[in-house]
């Protein structure tokens, strides 16, 4: 597999000279002045040319936009230009949508700002709850894309089949990675002509979490389009990480014990209260969970009693379905099953195919549902590895499989491989080798809460390890660290879950200004030792945090200062062997 760079060559249609910008939005958001700013034709070499059709171009400016109480983005009250069109691939027949929210001329810091999805969807929102006002705060165009999928509410998963075993491969190519490229671009030049730049730098930045990681992570990996990029839980390895979602199904189905929902709740609860302390600060955040995995002994949980009230279905994220009062005592078989999941699978040979969440995660994956009926509690298959293995593997035109029945650990190894093979140049997004970028000046800010339920934390670990030892295969440990730390960070997040901060442990702080953050060390060489972050919630909501950069382990002293540690054996906890395979697992 090789990546290369691309460029666009341009013809612009004429338009009056613009020779400063107007001190109004009114005066620049406009149809006329934004479709003179844009570019008429656009070719995207290696592939067909990108037209703008005119008649899309929608106009309107925003004054007073308030957004508040978001996780990635600070409060604030702003000004922008909403900007929406479309285009075309020559040939292809059809229109990819995108839009563009750009700040008022005067607030405008020659910044723009890419943003990804979630899920199978390929944008987070383009209203306040999204990404886009997160860039407009920090003076950058921010961009969104639906990726040609016919809205910006329609996912890759509503048109990737076209029926029973035929598949669009070019929405595929979309999906992982030429649509956020083809926005950049675009934005890139958009930006560059409605602000009438000249030549002045104009710093490129993405920010994206989950899918919206692995975006961030298609890009770095093939382009040099971005001065810095933040990628946060991201979703790649993605085969192993969507087949990884029916583990814990198979783990009850093998043992044979499907744990009522409140005894994985009533484990998760011992989990945490033990092993809070172990990072020296008792606060109801487990700020260390390879110390939790080292130390804690889940046995000692089995005979606890547990209660929970009868609960309605849920279908947000993570779904879970309804479930009833429940009371008893914790089972041997419970703690086992939770033991086995948090271990990760392993083929009947007993060896390593893939690594799981840490001890502090609620069991997600491993939710059961309740017969009415029969009184017995059994398998709820996870929608998000069903979806995978029917509509991405089998090829079928549906995101359910009926049944689990004779799928063992061997099945699930399967099924990755295959996914691996089927996907690896346009979903894997694990390529290591990440020498054009670094030759490019780029910065990069990885970030994962380390109570994630959905995307195993020691995932981004062992992609952060796999570009050390690739990049700097003739340096030792300590010296390839503090050389790739140079433009490449990872921070595991205390406390945090997927993406947000956690109700489990709501005293755990949250990096809400990354994008500030990667500002000041892409523009003014602020490399940031340790990663801002905010308490949003919980006992100290509004201070401020620190978040220890990978290798290093936060530790707190008897009188609540924070250190950030070398410790060799907790390092180990989250290094893993997957001996199971031939090829390399990056």
């Amino acid at each position: 597999m090789r990546f290369h760079s691309v460029s666009w060559a341009l013809v612009l249609a004429a338009s009056a000279a613009r020779n400063v910008y107007a001190v109004s939005i009114y005066d620049v958001c406009t149809v006329s002045y934004v479709n003179a700013s844009l570019p008429q034709e656009v070719t995207y070499l290696g592939t067909t040319p990108v037209t703008i059709l005119p008649s899309s171009i929608q106009v309107n400016p925003v004054i007073n936009n308030t957004v508040s109480g978001a996780s990635f983005f600070p409060d604030a009250e702003f000004d922008y230009c909403n900007v929406t069109f479309a285009y075309t691939h020559t040939g292809r027949n059809d229109s990819v949508q995108v839009t563009y929210w750009l700040p008022a001329p005067t607030s405008f810091k020659n910044r723009y700002l890419a943003t990804g999805g979630g899920g199978y969807a390929i944008n987070s929102g383009i209203g306040n709850t999204g990404s886009l006002p997160g860039g407009v705060i920090y003076g950058a165009v921010a961009g969104a894309t639906d990726g040609g999928f016919g809205s910006f509410s329609n996912n890759f998963d509503s048109v990737y089949i076209i029926q029973n075993g035929t598949v669009d491969l070019e929405s595929l190519f979309m999906f992982g990675y030429q649509a956020i490229h083809e926005l950049t671009l675009l934005g890139q030049l958009f930006t560059q002509s409605f602000f009438n730049m000249s030549d002045d730098k104009l710093y490129s930045y993405y920010q994206g979490c989950s899918e919206g990681g692995r975006d961030g992570w298609s890009q770095v990996q093939r382009f040099t389009d971005f001065d810095g990029v933040i990628t946060g839980a991201p979703a790649f390895r993605f085969s192993f990480q969507q087949v990884q979602h029916l583990y814990s199904n198979i783990v009850q189905q093998t043992l044979d014990y499907y744990p009522p929902a409140c005894e994985l709740q009533k484990i998760l609860n011992e989990t945490l209260a033990f092993c809070d302390p172990l990072d020296g600060l008792t606060d109801g955040v487990v700020a260390r969970t390879d110390l939790c995995k080292l130390q804690f002994n889940t046995s000692s949980i089995v005979g606890k009693s547990y209660y929970c009230p009868a609960t309605p279905e849920f279908l947000g994220f993570p779904p879970a379905p309804a479930w009833p009062e429940q009371n008893g005592t914790v089972a041997a078989e419970g703690v086992e099953v939770a033991n086995t999941i948090i271990d990760g699978l392993h083929d009947t040979d007993g060896k390593r195919v893939y690594l799981s969440y840490q001890p502090s995660s609620i069991f997600a994956d491993g939710y059961t549902s309740y017969n009415t009926t029969s009184s017995e509690w059994g398998l709820y298959i996870n929608s998000f590895g069903s979806e995978f293995v029917a509509r991405y593997l089998e090829l079928l035109d549906t995101s359910t499989l009926p049944n689990l029945d004779g799928v063992t650990y061997d099945t699930l190894k399967k099924w990755i491989i295959e996914g691996w093979k089927k996907y690896e140049d346009t979903l894997q997004t694990t390529w290591p080798d990440l020498t054009e970028y670094h030759d490019s000046g780029g910065k990069i800010l990885h970030f994962h809460g380390e109570s994630d339920f959905s995307i195993p934390t020691a995932s981004s670990v062992r992609y952060h390890e796999s570009v050390r030892s690739i990049m700097y295969s003739n340096l030792t440990y300590n010296e390839s660290t503090e050389a790739l730390g140079d433009w490449y960070r990872l921070y595991l997040v205390p406390g945090a879950q997927h993406c947000a901060p956690n109700a489990y442990e709501p005293n755990g702080p949250f990096p809400q200004t990354n994008l500030g953050v990667l500002i000041e060390w892409v523009e003014n060489g602020v490399v940031p030792v340790t990663l801002n972050a905010t308490h949003l919630a919980g006992d100290k909501v509004g201070e401020n945090a620190q978040i220890c950069a990978w290798p290093l382990r936060p530790l707190w002293d008897v009188d609540g200062n924070m250190d950030c540690v070398f410790d060799q054996a907790s390092i180990d906890t989250w290094v893993y062997d997957f001996d199971s395979f031939k090829l390399p697992v990056y």
